[in-house]
């Protein structure tokens, strides 16, 4: 039986025809009525599910009408109904017009068989693929801008380049989607602007814009996700293309979560843990520096990889109660600025002895390195040997002699953009959600301050810097071939070792006829600096070199 809705008037009205698939079950029928009611114009309706026919009187957009039907045919060709019916989509033959007023009633079949000619069909895609194909192009575009040349190392340039890249790809969506489907998605046009003006200031404006940004693009990106995710629902009816579209509508909302966190955490950071000591210009970047008590020799700190000033929460406050202590940030750690160029162990050195020099803090000094930070010392006193008093090597990585490597590389370069992409996680959050669990035996204030550090985007790109150009630092560090009698003192951890560990440490302690290899009991590499109890061996080992260097004797051997 025909399903039919009449209005309790009889105005004149249009009449169009379309065709539906043949034998829709009730479901379907019901489905289809809901969505001509909606349809601004329509004065009544009648749908003859046997016949393949629906007609729609009214003044309605023929265009309108069409998709109408059209997303009911799209979806039974893609699901079986509860009820049972399944079709193949249909070839939706146009709309017949009569031109002219008709009655209410419903056309004979003479009068539907003898109605204006029908349009031709007209060709079009299929949304889903749309979709698939503008995504991809964003993802290439944006992998293609970090690679070219002419963009910038840098994490900002780098950041606008990959936004510009996914700002392509929404303008195709946008573009395609009107061009070559029934379901045209201009609301993707919204995206695209906002990622592509993000990018282009970034590129234009470098470091200054992304300060600016990181308060205006949280809230301004999560109202556009939202924003978006209801046209989607709204105005894409493909189930692919849903799925493709709804996790990346549910990124950049997470994404604009997490950006909101990691601004808001960094201006508290910024209050609760001010810089403690100066910055010093060492030509192109400035170096954090902070030194404290008084007395000769000097004791300079210097952490591993990834640490800072802040890791020596423990071993400096005990030192500074009977000599000048200094710790200081490398390049992009802490307070310090980042650094252009690779950060190995010779411009870690160079820049440390400008650090030094500019900041007037005379030498010569016993120099203290946990980690990696050993090879960076070692360094050290490798190319400035007459600043040198003595060294302390705590559990230090060992270097490894051999042809030096060279810095510039197009290899680096490639690992440098791609160090900048991974270093801009660090403003989604990312970085200071890791870093919760970490530090968790240093004192409070430095256990704060180190946990701030550690969730910026520059410390995570310097961390990366180092990584890339560990085995360079090691080919450095074996520079240093003799000590001659100054003291040295080589502590190791006796927990967590890997093979061959505690022979490379035996053979640093060979660098000089005054030095001493200790196995500090019941400590890892980690805990060497940060735990309180493990700390106080580090501690005792450089009290050890400051009174050798005062008295002139020998170390005390253990």
């Amino acid at each position: 039986m025909p399903s039919s809705s009449q209005p309790s008037d009889h105005r004149a009205r249009q009449r169009q025809g379309l065709e539906i698939p043949h034998g829709l079950c009730r479901r379907c029928v019901r489905a289809l009525s809901r969505r001509l009611r909606d349809l601004p114009g329509v004065v009544s309706f009648e749908i003859d599910a046997s016949a393949g026919r629906v007609w729609i009187n009214g003044d309605v957009d023929p265009v309108v009408a069409q998709e109408a039907v059209r997303d009911l045919s799209e979806m039974t060709a893609r699901a079986t109904c509860a009820d049972g019916c399944t079709h193949a989509t249909p070839a939706v033959h146009g709309l017949e017009s009569a031109g002219t007023t008709t009655p209410t009633t419903p056309a004979s079949n003479d009068q539907r068989a003898t109605g204006p000619s029908r349009r031709k069909p007209e060709l079009r895609g299929r949304i889903g693929w749309v979709v698939a194909a503008s995504l991809a192009t964003g993802l290439v575009a944006a992998l293609f801008l970090v690679a070219v040349p002419f963009v910038p190392g840098e994490e900002s340039a780098v950041t606008g380049a990959v936004l510009c890249g996914f700002a392509l790809g929404w303008a195709m969506l946008a573009v395609l989607s009107v061009r070559f489907t029934h379901q045209p998605q201009r609301w993707a046009a919204a995206p695209a602007l906002f990622m592509g003006l993000g990018g282009v200031l970034l590129l234009g404006f470098g470091s200054s814009a992304h300060r600016v940004l990181d308060w205006v693009w949280p809230p301004a990106l999560l109202a556009l996700a939202i924003w978006m995710l209801v046209r989607a629902h709204r105005q894409l009816r493909s189930r692919n293309g849903r799925i493709l579209l709804y996790p990346v509508i549910g990124f950049l909302a997470v994404a604009a979560i997490g950006g909101t966190y990691q601004t808001v955490g960094a201006a508290a950071d910024a209050r609760a843990y001010p810089m403690p000591g100066q910055l010093v210009d060492v030509g192109g970047h400035r170096l954090h520096i902070h030194c404290t008590g008084s007395g000769s020799p000097t004791v300079i700190l210097e952490p591993g990889q990834g640490g800072a000033s802040s890791d020596s929460g423990w071993v400096a406050p005990t030192l500074a109660r009977d000599s000048t202590v200094c710790v200081y940030d490398r390049a992009g750690r802490g307070w310090s600025d980042p650094a252009d160029g690779p950060q190995d162990a010779t411009r870690i050195a160079a820049d440390l002895h400008t650090l030094l020099e500019r900041a007037q803090v005379p030498g010569p000094y016993v120099l203290a390195g946990h980690s990696s930070g050993g090879l960076y010392v070692q360094t050290f006193a490798a190319n400035y040997p007459d600043q040198v008093a003595g060294l302390v090597l705590l559990d230090s990585t060992a270097p490894k002699p051999g042809p030096a490597l060279p810095t510039r590389t197009q290899s680096y370069d490639v690992l440098g953009r791609v160090s900048a992409v991974f270093s801009a996680v660090a403003h989604l959050g990312a970085g200071r959600l890791i870093v919760q669990g970490s530090y968790g035996s240093l004192p409070p204030h430095f256990r704060g301050e180190a946990r701030a550090n550690a969730s910026t985007a520059p410390y995570l790109a310097s961390w990366i810097e180092e990584f890339v150009a560990a085995n360079t630092s090691m080919q450095q560090a074996a520079a240093l071939t003799n000590l001659d009698d100054k003291p040295l003192v080589v502590v190791t951890a006796d927990t967590g070792n890997a093979a061959g560990w505690e022979q490379a440490q035996d053979k640093m302690a060979t660098l000089s006829t005054n030095s001493s290899h200790r196995v500090a009991k019941d400590t890892t590499h980690a805990t060497l600096l940060h735990d309180e109890t493990d700390a106080a061996q580090a501690s005792q080992a450089i009290h050890d070199v400051l009174r050798s260097v005062r008295t002139g004797s020998p170390l005390a051997q253990q």
